[in-house]
Order: structure tokens, then C-alpha cells, then sequence
């Protein structure tokens, strides 16, 4: 790991508890959406939902991401009222049988953010960076909630094919310099940077992504890695999401190595286990 040029501020302010991520935290991945690339189905019911948190939690996850509107390329689009009602009920279950848990809402609406925040939900995760929402930045400077801002190009239905880069870093690196230039405008402190690993990139780009991963550090903010079971290692191993737990530890891994603050991951187990080990290497 390259020596630390920058200052990033590791710190989270989630609802006055103050999060430390100076060592690495793990976000668990529920997603409640019958059509998810790998967990589709697996936790629509409220049961299934509910066993799957306390297993991720038992397993040292610190943070909780509900997703109710899957972002795979090509997913179907729904309407807000069936995300709300996927990711709601929910939410409203898992803080009230968890109640120090901190829930992450994966949404790029405002309106899905702003009452998943009402029921529980302390942070909000956007795939779109605000770009598909223009009321974002005020709901979330209004709520006072951690906000993940990730680099997407289009939106899910069209990504795969917005892949044309004239500099891949530099011009993410621009989005986020624009982006957080509007964000800090309306007062946001607490934002996390996600570079988008397969989001309007290609196998090819997610991976030099990967390599320049630390290069994100000169916005001072801590970086997620959302590296679990993605394309980008599948058909790079010629197999499938269900078979690429392994590589998934292994980029998180390297992402780590990159100065990774949060791993976003299906698999909370493998990915803490990631950190102490990755920790305990560079003492």
C-alpha cells in the first residue's frame, strides 16, 4: 500500500452516534427485489428479510443497505409506490427488532429517502449521484443523513452502453468534483465517494478502476468498494455470481489495500475476515 498523500476525514456523524472508519466497516447488501443479479427472490418476505439482518449482524456487518429497485444492467424499471412498499415494511421491522442498527436505504429517489428516513433508515445510498433526481441534494441536506455518492453514467436500463471515456479517472474524478461542489453548497458533510465498480463501465475499465482506486483519496472523503459478486469477476473467471465469492475476497482484498473505508458485500463473513487479516498485515 502506497503511503497516504492525502487527509481523508474518517469519520461518520450517523444520527449524533459518531462511526469510526478509520479500520474498515462491512455495509451488508439486503435487497428486497424479486429480480436482483444474485440475491433476486431470496428476501421479499419479511421473515427471510429479517434472518438474513440478524445473520449479516451476527457476522460483524456495521451498516445494513435495503435496496427495494434493482440496479443490474437491463433491470426492469418500477414504480415509486412498489419501491416503497418493498422497502418500508422492512425497514420499519428490522429497527424495531435491531435497535442499534444503522440502516442504509439504496434509492435514487427522493421521495423513497425521504420516508425510508421517517421509518429508521440513517443514511442514504444513491446510485445515481443525484443525476436522476434533481430534488436528492435538498432532501438529503434536509434530513442531515451520511449520503453514499456513486459515479454512474444513464441509468440501468441504458448504462451498458454509455461506456466512452476520453480519461476514465479523470472524468469520474470531474463528476465527483462537480458533484460535491453541489453537495457541500447546501451544507452536506457526511459523504462516503463509491466509484461505481459496473455501473456504465466495462470489465476492462472496472479494473483499472480498481488499480487507481486510491486515487479518490484527494477528495478527502472516505471511499466504499461495492465489488461483491459483480460481472467484472464472474466473466473474468468464466463463471457466475453464485461461484464468485472467492474473487470477490480477493478484490476487496486489494481494494483494502487501496484504502477502502467500506466494503459493500453480500458476504459480511469473508469480508471482515478480509479486514482483520488485511489490518494485521499492515500494522
Amino acid at each position: 500500500m502506497q503511503s497516504k498523500i492525502f487527509s481523508v476525514n474518517k469519520t461518520l456523524n450517523v444520527g449524533g452516534r459518531i462511526v469510526d472508519l478509520s479500520v474498515p466497516k462491512v455495509m451488508g447488501i439486503l435487497n428486497v427485489t424479486p429480480d436482483s443479479f444474485y440475491d433476486g427472490k431470496r428476501y421479499s418476505d419479511e421473515k427471510s428479510a429479517l434472518n438474513q439482518v440478524e445473520k449479516m449482524l451476527s457476522e460483524g456487518a456495521d451498516f445494513i443497505d435495503v435496496g427495494g429497485y434493482s440496479t443490474r444492467p437491463g433491470a426492469k424499471e418500477i414504480s415509486t409506490d412498489e419501491e416503497l412498499g418493498r422497502v418500508l415494511p422492512v425497514i420499519k421491522s428490522i429497527v424495531e427488532k435491531f435497535s442499534d442498527v444503522i440502516v442504509s436505504i439504496d434509492t435514487f429517489r427522493s421521495a423513497v429517502a425521504q420516508q425510508a428516513v421517517d421509518v429508521g433508515a440513517k443514511m442514504i445510498n444513491d446510485v445515481s449521484g443525484g443525476t436522476l433526481d434533481e430534488q436528492m441534494f435538498l432532501t438529503v441536506a434536509s434530513l442531515k443523513v451520511p449520503y453514499v455518492l456513486m459515479h454512474m453514467r444513464g441509468n440501468p436500463q441504458t448504462m451498458t452502453h454509455q461506456t466512452d471515456y476520453d480519461n476514465l479517472v479523470k472524468d469520474i474524478s470531474d463528476y465527483f468534483h462537480a458533484k460535491l461542489f453541489q453537495i457541500h453548497s447546501l451544507g452536506i458533510k457526511d459523504v462516503i465517494i463509491d466509484p461505481g465498480f459496473g455501473f456504465a463501465k466495462t470489465v476492462e475499465q472496472n479494473f483499472e478502476l480498481l488499480k487507481r482506486f486510491d486515487h479518490f483519496q484527494i477528495f478527502g472523503k472516505p471511499i466504499l468498494a461495492g465489488l461483491s459478486r459483480k460481472s467484472m469477476i464472474w466473466r473474468t473467471l468464466g463463471t457466475d455470481p453464485e461461484n464468485a465469492l472467492n474473487g470477490t475476497t480477493v478484490l476487496n482484498t486489494f481494494a483494502l489495500q487501496k484504502d477502502a473505508s467500506i466494503l459493500r458485500t453480500h458476504d459480511v463473513k469473508e469480508a471482515k475476515e478480509a479486514i482483520i487479516l488485511t489490518q494485521k498485515m499492515l500494522q
